[in-house]
C-alpha cells in the first residue's frame, strides 16, 4: 500500500538516537563554552545551555555526576566538560549528557556583569540610605515592561485580586535586546512625570543574555535618579541583576513585585477593624473617665454649699483690703519722715553756710588759677629767652663785633676776590658803620 512507506516520528528519532549511540565518535567528546539558562532540578539533575560565539547546544548532567562538582554552575560561567552526544527521542533533539565539567574562567557577562556592579557599588548607588520607602497603600501604580509578555498580566491580576481601588498606569517598554536599555530609560523619566505613588519595572524570567538590559548602567543610573519609589522585578527569585541592587525594593517576581506594592483588601477590612475596636474602646474610656468627672463634681462641696464660695471671696477681700492699708500707711509714714529730715536739714536752717561754702571752694579756684597762669608765663618767658639766645648765636653779624667786616658788591656779599675788578665800587660794612670803597688793586691767588 502507497502508506506504507510512511513512518513515525517517534521511529525516526529512535533511528537517530541509534546512530548517535552507535558511532564512537560521539561517545566521547571534549567542548567548551559558556553556560546559559542554567536550572538546577530538585531532582539534582543540571539543565543547562553551552554556547559560543556562533552556536549552541542542550546540556543535561544527572545527578550522580553532578555531586561531584567543586563549585556550583552559574549563568555566564565557561567551562569545559567532557560527555557523549545522543538525541532525545521525546523532541528530536540532540544534546550532550555532560559527565564532566570544569570551570574556563568567567564568561564575557558575567565579567562585564560584576565590573559594573563593584564600580556602582562603590559609588553608593546600593547604599540603604538612598532607597525610598515603599508607600503602604498607594493610590496610583506605574509598571514598566513589555505590553505582551506574562509579566504585566501576573501584575494586572494580582493588584486587581488584592488591591482593586489603585489605579495601574503601564509604560510599554521593550524588555529585551539592544533597544531595550534606552526604552526602559526613556519610561522611567517618563513615569516620573507623572503623579504615581510606586513603580514596579522587569519582566518574566529568561537567560543572561535575555535579562541584560537590566544590568545596563544607563537603566541602573536611570532607577537611582527616580524620584518615584521603584520595586525592581526581574527573571525568577534566583535571578540578580543590577538593577535589582539599585531599586529601593527587590521583588523575587513580577507576581510578588506586584504583593509588595498593595496590601491585600481583607488586610484593609482588618485594619479598619481594628482601628474602629480601638476607637470605640478610646471613646468609651473618655465617657467613662469625663462621667467620673461629672459625678465628682455634682458632689462637690461648694456645688452643694454656694454661699461657702462667695465667704471665702468675701474673707479674701477683706485680707487684701487690710494689706492694701498696711501698705498706705506705710508709705505715708516713710514720706513723713523723710519730711521732717528735710524740715529740719542744717542747710534749710543756715542758708548761708551754703553760700560761704561755695565763696571758699571759689577762692581756692581763683588761686589755683592764678598759679598756673603764673607757672605758664613763667615757662613762655623761658621759652622767649632760649629762643632769642638761639637766634643770636645763628645772626651772622656777631662776628663784626670780633673786629671782621662783610663786603658786598650791588647787595651781594663777595667771598672770592677774583669777582672784582679795579674800579669796582663795594660796600664795607663794620661793627659800626659803614663805608663804600673803590678798588684799585688786588691779588688774585
Amino acid at each position: 500500500m502507497e502508506n506504507e512507506k510512511y513512518i513515525k516520528i517517534s521511529e525516526l528519532n529512535e533511528y537517530i538516537k541509534v546512530m548517535f549511540d552507535e558511532n564512537t565518535f560521539f561517545h566521547r567528546i571534549y567542548l567548551k563554552g559558556e553556560i546559559s539558562n542554567f536550572k538546577n532540578h530538585t531532582r539534582g539533575h543540571l539543565y543547562f545551555t553551552l554556547k559560543d560565539e556562533e552556536a549552541r547546544i542542550s546540556a543535561v548532567m544527572f545527578f550522580n555526576n553532578a555531586r561531584l562538582l567543586n563549585f556550583t554552575p552559574e549563568d555566564g560561567m565557561n567551562v569545559l566538560v567532557r560527555g557523549r552526544i545522543s538525541s532525545y527521542p521525546a523532541q528530536g533533539t540532540y544534546q550532550i549528557y555532560v559527565e564532566t565539567m570544569e570551570k574556563d574562567g568567567l564568561g564575557n557577562l558575567f565579567v562585564e556583569y560584576e565590573k559594573l556592579k563593584k564600580k556602582l557599588e562603590l559609588e553608593g548607588l546600593f547604599s540603604i540610605e538612598h532607597k525610598k520607602k515603599i508607600p503602604k497603600y498607594p493610590k496610583k501604580i506605574g509598571v514598566i515592561t513589555a505590553p505582551t509578555g506574562a509579566a504585566i498580566r501576573d501584575i494586572l491580576s494580582t493588584i486587581k485580586r488584592r488591591y482593586p481601588i489603585a489605579e495601574v498606569i503601564l509604560f510599554p517598554s521593550l524588555v529585551q535586546g539592544a533597544s531595550a536599555a534606552p526604552e526602559i530609560v526613556s519610561q522611567i523619566k517618563k513615569a516620573n512625570t507623572y503623579d504615581l505613588d510606586v513603580l514596579i519595572c522587569g519582566r518574566g524570567g529568561g537567560s543572561i543574555e535575555d535579562l541584560w538590559a537590566f544590568n545596563e548602567e544607563s537603566v541602573a543610573r536611570a532607577i537611582f535618579a527616580s524620584t518615584i519609589p521603584i520595586i525592581s522585578a526581574v527573571g525568577h527569585e534566583v535571578d540578580f541583576t543590577i538593577a535589582d541592587f539599585v531599586a529601593d525594593l527587590r521583588a523575587p517576581t513580577p507576581t510578588g513585585a506586584a504583593e509588595m506594592a498593595v496590601p491585600t483588601t481583607l488586610d484593609l477590612i482588618n485594619l479598619i477593624a481594628e482601628k474602629k475596636l480601638r476607637l470605640n474602646a478610646l471613646l468609651s474610656n473618655t465617657l467613662k473617665i469625663k462621667n467620673q468627672q461629672l459625678e465628682h463634681l455634682k458632689n462637690s462641696f461648694v456645688l452643694k454649699n454656694p454661699m461657702v464660695l462667695y465667704e471665702l471671696k468675701e474673707q479674701k477681700l477683706d485680707r487684701l483690703l487690710e494689706q492694701l492699708n498696711g501698705s498706705i500707711k506705710n508709705q505715708i509714714g516713710k514720706a513723713q519722715t523723710k519730711f521732717e529730715t528735710l524740715k529740719n536739714h542744717y542747710i534749710l536752717k543756715n542758708p548761708l553756710k551754703m553760700y560761704e561754702g561755695y565763696q571758699s571752694d571759689l577762692k581756692k579756684e581763683e588761686m589755683r588759677l592764678k598759679n598756673s597762669i603764673q607757672i605758664i608765663l613763667e615757662n613762655k618767658k623761658h621759652q622767649h629767652e632760649l629762643m632769642v639766645n638761639t637766634l643770636k648765636l645763628m645772626n651772622p653779624l656777631n662776628i663784626l663785633e670780633k673786629g671782621y667786616s662783610v663786603t658786598t658788591k650791588n647787595g651781594e656779599v663777595i667771598k672770592d676776590a677774583n669777582v672784582l675788578m679795579p674800579e669796582d665800587i663795594i660796600d664795607i660794612q663794620f661793627r659800626k658803620g659803614r663805608v663804600k670803597a673803590v678798588v684799585k688793586e688786588g691779588s688774585y691767588e
